[in-house]
């Protein structure tokens, strides 16, 4: 049991400050869309939402599973050649032509930006061997992600099946792990790509969709548009602004390009990203065996309003020192304790507190160790 009645607590007062901000808000009416929501990237903090948990139909936004994928199967500079199945897709189009050789990383590139089907299902059959076996990969990372009520049934977002669909919540939770991957928000923030054209003389040159981010809104860095009958207008988009990083999605939203401004203008004015340095959160450890030598992996950070700054605190648990066993540092664990984020009453994040002394190189980068530790049960 690493952590129980033995481990004792010291407790953070948390001195934030930042300057008065004018309050704006957002509403359920002011919104257009049928399902919407605000969330931010760091925490995955809900800042506004609108019939976020309802399935509907998804539209092209459905690409930002297909791109990601894309990305984390290693193969971006391999060549696919392109099928007649991939050509004969219906809807919006990079024209593709039967047999040609295209870098997959052109592909995905022509699927963000031109929302390309046939670049969609080149890119199915090229990492998965057929579309079919990439749906099945679509739907494992969906669940590997926590999207509950998500399930994909194609990689474009056409409407040539009943079980595709999503929320708004859901793939905000896309948006916000594929945002993690540095290739694909290069990829989702490019306003204009060129890709080699085999048969002519010029190359293909590709504009971006996501009007936020070539003209609308200067704080737009990313997104992807969709749109079929059934849908309606879909959109997924991210913005930052003074540290603050947020993803907005709307879905059936026929003005969804001010929905958007309208969401990240309230996100901006009414929060900002509390920080605690790795440092700062172990500074006032009192109990001279660990002074000065536990350490936090990372920051706190945490989206908040004015109103709940003063609501923040941290809590510090470690495990009650075996001062003689402890005496030889190899018998010390190297998870001795957690850090524990609190607004209000309520655990915001948290993280493991690692013994630094002989342990110092290795606690730093041990990502399961950090997973092993938040994963402990009732005892924990």
């Amino acid at each position: 049991m690493l952590l129980g009645k033995r481990s004792f607590f010291v407790m953070i007062a948390l001195m934030l400050f930042f300057s008065c901000i004018p309050e704006q808000t957002v509403s359920a009416r002011s919104v257009s869309a049928q399902s919407a929501i605000l969330i931010e990237q760091t925490s995955g903090r809900v800042l506004f939402e609108k019939d976020a948990r309802t399935k509907r139909r998804i539209a092209s936004i459905t690409k930002i599973m297909t791109a990601i994928l894309a990305i984390e199967s290693g193969k971006m500079e391999e060549i696919v050649t392109v099928s007649n199945r991939a050509v004969r897709a219906e809807g919006s189009s990079i024209y593709l032509k039967p047999n040609e050789k295209i870098k997959l990383k052109h592909l995905v590139y022509g699927l963000m930006l031109r929302s390309g089907n046939d670049a969609a299902v080149a890119i199915a059959e090229h990492v998965a061997g057929s579309v079919e076996g990439f749906v099945f990969l679509m739907n494992q990372k969906a669940a590997e992600i926590g999207m509950t009520n998500t399930e994909f049934a194609n990689p474009h977002g056409l409407d040539d099946a009943e079980n595709h669909y999503s929320t708004a919540y859901d793939m905000a939770l896309l948006m916000r792990y594929a945002m993690q991957n540095k290739e694909f928000r290069n990829i989702s923030g490019t306003k204009v790509y060129r890709a080699p054209n085999p048969d002519e003389r010029w190359d293909r040159v590709w504009r971006n969709k996501n009007k936020l981010l070539t003209n609308l809104y200067d704080y737009c860095t990313g997104g992807k548009t969709g749109y079929t009958k059934r849908a309606k207008r879909t959109l997924v988009t991210t913005a930052s602004k003074e540290g603050l990083n947020l993803i907005a999605v709307t879905l059936n939203a026929p003005d969804d390009w001010n929905d958007h401004i309208a969401l990240y203008e309230y996100g901006f004015d009414n929060y900002v990203l509390a920080k605690v340095d790795d440092g700062r959160i172990v500074k006032n450890i009192k109990d001279r065996f660990y002074r000065k030598k536990v350490i936090a992996n990372r920051d706190f950070l945490y989206p908040v309003t004015k109103d709940e700054l003063e609501n923040l605190r941290i809590e510090i648990k470690l495990l009650k020192p075996k001062r003689k066993e402890w005496e030889n540092e190899d018998n010390v664990p190297r998870i001795v304790g957690k850090a524990m984020l609190y607004l209000d009453d309520e655990v915001v994040d948290e993280m493991p507190l690692f013994y630094e002394s002989k342990h110092e190189e290795t606690t730093k980068k041990s990502v399961w160790d950090i997973f092993s530790f938040l994963g402990v049960g009732e005892n924990g």
